[in-house]
């Protein structure tokens, strides 16, 4: 049996007569960059999220530079972010010249740590990123009490929780100053290619990024602040306004097929229950936990990606990619651990639970067209593993 990491033409397959004709009537408009395209997928997540605005844009990538820029982030400013976490988080403080300052993981949502960001505030700290990873919140009432009390922003790194919810039910995106989301095709919401957004409540933040993605151009050639070329082609846009509805749909079959990996886990005698942190045992698996699970929120998780912890991982990724397992390592080396970042002279004992998640991580295919029999079929690849 072949399992892959993602089957993107599962998806499309399923909504190709839908796209199709979406993206032929923008070809025939030739109205190809922003326009009502763009316009309706800008009100579609901001009414989604919760929040007055929206401002589509080119990545994910440039959804965290440009609400720096946003900011005003000068050189040799700080920003907090977590050490674990993709690439982007970290790249677009340094491409400011300002500098990233690490903070340890949560060892259970393996989200940033909390209880260590006060000690990292100080005169130059200009904003908090505190990233949704895998697509679960990160401890937002904390991160909202440093914000306020030390009046530092939040920019929210939400490239993989796009419909994810707090306990208390509010989005993420919808909280901090601006929300950084990604439309990359592996997202539970995915473009054709490149695309992003940038969720915010403030009008004249708003207002800026629109004109910063046009190089801060308003009027036609008159530029007031230098931008960039961050705008959104209207036939991604068409592409997710076609996706959009079905959106829920996949989240809730992601959360299912997790509920499904945790079940045969705990049968098969490989786990005792979901998010344990201790693992000695050799033979054993670390599940991930929902810690939100029993809230009133829908979106208490998305799964945009199904991680688990075992000993040996490398050798286990080797075995399952033999049997035709699709995997990922997100993420092998942590932002400390970086040979880009060597200049920041970070103490690699500082921050055990983010290598240590390094080290024993592994994602499992958790995407929506997935079978019960597939999932199944990776659990016992993975006991007989486990059991050698």
């Amino acid at each position: 049996m072949k399992v892959p990491l993602l089957d993107l033409k599962l998806q499309y397959q399923s909504i190709k007569n839908e796209v199709e004709p979406a993206m032929l009537k923008v070809a025939e408009s030739q109205m190809l960059i922003l326009g009502e395209e763009v316009d309706k997928l800008e009100k579609t997540i901001a009414s989604y999220l919760k929040t007055d605005f929206a401002v589509a844009v080119s990545s994910g990538t440039d959804s965290l530079l440009m609400a720096l820029m946003a900011i005003d982030l000068k050189p040799g400013d700080e920003v907090i972010i977590p050490t674990y976490s993709f690439f982007a988080t970290a790249g677009v403080v340094a491409r400011l010249g300002a500098i990233p300052i690490f903070v340890d993981s949560e060892p259970v949502t393996m989200n940033i740590d909390t209880n260590q960001i006060k000690e990292k505030v100080n005169s130059k700290t200009k904003a908090i990123i505190p990233v949704h990873l895998y697509g679960q919140c990160a401890e937002m009432d904390e991160l909202l009490k440093i914000s306020n009390e030390y009046k530092i922003p939040i920019i929210e790194d939400c490239a993989q929780a796009i419909g994810a919810q707090y306990k208390d039910g509010r989005f993420a995106g919808s909280f901090g100053l601006m929300g950084c989301f990604s439309f990359y095709p592996t997202k539970n919401l995915g473009a054709f290619g490149e695309g992003g957004i940038i969720t915010t409540n403030n009008k004249e933040l708003a207002d800026k990024l629109k004109q910063m993605r046009n190089h801060g151009m308003n009027p036609k050639y008159y530029h007031k602040f230098i931008g960039g070329n961050f705008r959104l082609d209207a036939l991604q846009a068409a592409v997710l306004n076609v996706k959009f509805p079905h959106l829920e749909i996949w989240h809730q079959r992601r959360r299912e097929n997790a509920q499904l990996y945790s079940e045969l886990f705990i049968k098969a005698g490989l786990s005792e229950s979901e998010g344990k942190i201790n693992f000695d045992d050799k033979n054993k698996v670390l599940l991930p936990k929902a810690v939100y699970q029993n809230s009133d929120c829908k979106n208490y998780h998305i799964y945009n990606q199904y991680i688990i912890r075992v000993h040996e991982r490398d050798k286990l990724r080797e075995f399952l990619g033999k049997n035709d397992i699709g995997t990922e390592i997100y993420y092998p080396v942590p932002f400390h651990r970086q040979e880009c970042f060597a200049y920041l002279n970070n103490n690699d004992h500082d921050f055990p639970i983010a290598n240590e998640l390094s080290e024993t991580s592994i994602a499992l295919p958790i995407f929506p067209e997935l079978t019960k029999e597939q999932i199944q079929y990776v659990v016992e690849k993975i006991k007989e593993f486990l059991s050698r």
